[in-house]
């Protein structure tokens, strides 16, 4: 019960993720971060397979490093965005990557973008966009609370009506969000909304053992 979403504001983005790690009817954690940073100013927000999932954005994370060190300068958010989704396109004829992708980012020339990258290789640049099943309540709550030139306090408004509609309306759903944000002072953790909490592992001379 996977659920990405985001939405641009003025002068930023902000992007929000379940944090639960999920097979079958197991959850094995609940503190996955599933937003990757790519570089000081974009984020990466990833839903599928967990090991697709894992694969994919560390393969994006580490050759748009690899660009920024070959040439000097950063990758713009939509050549990012396109870099990703020709990526998706070769391996969808190949060995297909079963994940789908918001990719968040804040360039100085044309400031805040997100773009929207489904496992077919779709590429749209969207002002609000969101994946699994958790979207059909984010986009409906989206279509009728946003508006071009949202502030933080808004759009956390938002996000927090988001969460709050999939916890209460999904039959299984997942306990915790992340919430990041990407503007001109960079990429960052926004906040956590918590209602279960993973319990250490306990260690062996703690038992006794």
């Amino acid at each position: 019960m996977e659920c990405v979403f985001g939405l641009v504001g003025d002068g930023f983005v902000i992007v929000a993720s379940d944090t639960s790690a999920v097979n079958s009817i197991l959850v094995h954690k609940t503190n996955e971060d599933k937003i990757m940073k790519l570089d000081s100013h974009k984020f990466v927000a990833a839903s599928g397979e967990s090991g697709d999932r894992v694969q994919f954005t560390e393969y994006i994370q580490k050759n748009v490093a690899l660009y920024q060190f070959r040439n000097g300068i950063p990758l713009t958010t939509a050549a990012a965005a396109n870099f990703t989704r020709g990526e998706l396109a070769t391996a969808l004829r190949k060995n297909p990557y079963m994940v789908n992708i918001l990719l968040a980012g804040h360039d100085k020339e044309t400031g805040p973008s997100l773009y929207y990258i489904d496992y077919i290789a779709t590429l749209h640049k969207v002002d609000k966009g969101a994946f699994g099943y958790g979207s059909f309540f984010c986009l409906s709550l989206m279509d009728r609370h946003y508006h071009s030139g949202m502030s933080v306090e808004e759009a956390i408004e938002l996000v927090d009506k988001c969460i709050k509609e999939i916890q209460s309306r999904l039959v299984v759903a997942p306990p915790n969000f992340v919430i990041k944000i990407v503007d001109g002072d960079g990429a960052r953790e926004y906040a956590w909304r918590e209602s279960v909490k993973d319990t250490p592992t306990a260690q062996p001379e703690a038992l006794g053992v």
